[in-house]
Order: structure tokens, then sequence, then C-alpha cells
């Protein structure tokens, strides 16, 4: 329920989506959506918890899966099916954060609870003098590529989207890998 939910908001969006439309996704009746949910907000915060934590699982299996060679693995990834996928199996924190940007100071204080996941996952993967380092580190790169997957995604000539993901690819693998200056 809560995956079907979570496509239907990705696809439409918060205010695009009413619960006999998120019934609809899960091909159940607004009766046992309620059911399952006490409200439509109450389903978009489970989306959202769900899907970031999906982001940090998939980082922590990036990082099992391809050792040293996860984040170039990953950033292709992001860059690559993540901006090409149907909307609705999009990446939460691409999809699902301009929605909870909106939201009420709760939505944001969950948003930001899973995202420490996310963030320690790409954080204990990548090199820095300093854990405030790594984590700087981490907070542009999911930026970058969150952002970077918006802005491919909203043109409409596939060549360009293309050449907008390499240029983020470029620039996310030059921050991460970037040495600081001793302090």
């Amino acid at each position: 329920m809560v995956a079907a939910a979570g496509r239907g908001f990705r696809r439409k969006g918060f205010g695009g989506i009413g619960v006999d439309g998120l019934a609809k996704e899960a091909e159940v009746t607004s009766g046992a959506f309620y059911g399952h949910f006490a409200s439509k907000e109450a389903a978009f915060e489970a989306v959202v918890a769900l899907g970031i934590d999906d982001l940090a699982n998939g980082v922590r299996s990036f990082r099992e899966l391809h050792g040293a060679k996860w984040l170039d693995r990953f950033v292709d990834f992001y860059l690559g099916e993540r901006r090409t996928c149907e909307l609705g199996e999009a990446c939460a924190l691409q999809a699902l954060s301009p929605e909870v940007s909106r939201g009420t100071d709760e939505l944001k204080a969950l948003f930001q609870d899973h995202m420490a996941g996310v963030l320690k996952a790409v954080a204990d993967g990548i090199e820095g003098r300093t854990s405030q380092e790594r984590y700087d580190k981490a907070w542009a790169l999911l930026s970058l590529l969150s952002g970077g997957v918006t802005l491919a995604r909203s043109v409409a000539d596939p060549a360009q989207s293309k050449a907008i993901a390499s240029g983020i690819r470029k620039a996310a693998l030059s921050l991460v890998q970037a040495r600081s200056a001793p302090t």
C-alpha cells in the first residue's frame, strides 16, 4: 500500500492526487485505504519515510556491492536510471523533496530524521579529513544529484537532459574526490 501511494505521490504530487487516486493506484477501495492510513497526510509521511530509507539502503548496497568503485557506479545509476525511469519510480529525494518543503514542520522533521541515515551512508563511503568534511561533501553530492535529475527531467530534449546529467556527474565526482586544504 505504501509503495503504491508512493508511485501516486511521485507522479502527481501531494496536491495532484487524492485518496481516491491513491486507492486506485493500490487497487483497493478508499475505505481500505483509510483502513491502512488515518489520512492522506499520514500516507505521505509513510511514503517519505520509506522512500528516504530506501535511498539509504541503496547507498549501503552500492557500497557493499562495488567497494571502492561504489561512488562512480551510484552516480551513474542516479543520473542514468533514476533520471530516465517513469516518475512514479523516481527517487524519493528528487521526487518528494519539493512536496516536503511545502509541508508541515512535523513532516520536515520526519524527513530530516530519515535523511540522517542517507547522509551517514554516503559520508561513511567518501574521503575527508574530518567527519564534518565528509558530511559536507555528502550533502553537496546529494543536492547535486537530486537537483541535477530535477533539471534533466525538466527539459524536452533528450540530448539536453543527457548533457545536464554529464555535467552533474563531472561536478559531483570532482567535488567528492577533491581534497581540502589543511586547516
